[in-house]
């Protein structure tokens, strides 16, 4: 059987607009009503999970999914960075998000790193099992670019390359490990 995951990233949120390290802040209203106004876009699944975050669990609400958080969707930990800019942090610790943007290992914060974080997530995707069938989650977008470079098998500093905007799909299918990839739809588009 092929596993059909569909990965979705929540709607828009106060810290999504500021590009803010999240702080765990709730949707805006407006990214509220552009869920619910989408919901008729997300097809039954008989697997729904969620990232344990506020705005990936009410997001997979707005969208009308049953979703049970999952822990190792969090998105990453990113330490004394949470909560603020990456413009402020990038004008107080110049080198540390230096070291952080170029080095996947590194997690100067105190958190994280890219690498453990995908290997979090590829570990989650890959305990899927061939027999999942049709799973949907809604992830916070770095959840969604770490599972993807794990998907390609791709070095993990392409995760800096991969821009998820607010309630797009990424579609993974495959078996036995091998995935194959469709990026960034909309929800609502065919």
């Amino acid at each position: 059987m092929t596993v059909r995951l569909t990965l979705i990233s929540p709607a828009t949120s106060e810290a999504l607009r500021e590009i803010r390290f999240d702080d765990d802040g709730p949707l805006d209203p407006a990214g509220v009503a552009r869920a619910e106004a989408l919901a008729h876009s997300v097809g039954p699944t008989p697997h729904a999970y969620a990232s344990p975050s506020r705005r990936c669990r009410r997001t997979a609400r707005a969208l009308g999914l049953p979703a049970e958080p999952v822990e190792a969707l969090a998105g990453c930990a990113m330490g004394r960075w949470r909560g603020r800019t990456l413009e402020a942090v990038a004008a107080a610790e110049e080198a540390e998000v230096a070291a952080w943007l170029s080095d996947p290992a590194a997690a100067p914060h105190g958190g994280e790193s890219l690498r453990d974080l995908r290997v979090r997530v590829g570990a989650w995707l890959d305990g899927l099992g061939d027999d999942a069938g049709r799973v949907t989650a809604v992830a916070e977008p770095d959840v969604i670019r770490a599972a993807t470079v794990h998907a390609l098998a791709a070095p993990d500093a392409m995760a800096w390359r991969l821009d998820v905007r607010p309630l797009t799909a990424v579609h993974l299918t495959g078996r036995a490990g091998r995935w194959n990839l469709r990026a960034g739809e909309p929800l609502g588009q065919p």
